[in-house]
């Protein structure tokens, strides 16, 4: 009898996991490079695409999982210096709820240390060849 609950208990338990959503996510991106991975979101959030501009006129993109109560908003990001708030960026968050509709991923499977060492080495390699 206790091996059929535990059993009931652990097909619950994996199925309760198979339902949580999945997104992309990526912390920092400038323009349209935004470095991205998969994450998987706790309960009550949502995928999301944040779009903002740095300093009036640099734009940022994030994306990730966002509680819901966030989502379609658009916020002040500030920091406080010497007692003076100043806003940093402003973000604009648009959210969906499907696994990864958070759009397709900005170069998946890389870092941004790897591209600037590629980068690197096509630029010395270009210089010895010519």
């Amino acid at each position: 009898m206790n091996r059929i609950i535990l059993q009931l208990f652990a097909v619950g338990f994996c199925v309760a996991l198979g339902q949580a959503l999945k997104c992309y996510k990526c912390d920092f991106g400038i323009g349209s490079l935004c470095i991205t991975s998969e994450t998987t979101c706790e309960s009550g959030e949502h995928c999301f695409i944040g779009y903002g501009k740095a300093a009036g006129f640099v734009d940022i993109k994030v994306k990730g999982c966002i509680a819901e109560a966030k989502c379609n908003k658009t916020e002040d990001t500030t920091f406080n210096v010497a007692g003076s708030n100043a806003t940093i960026y402003t973000l604009t968050t648009k959210c969906c709820n499907t696994d990864l509709c958070n759009a397709a991923p900005g170069l998946p499977g890389s870092s941004g240390l790897s591209l600037a060492l590629a980068s690197i080495s096509a630029l010395f390699v270009a210089t010895y060849v010519v």
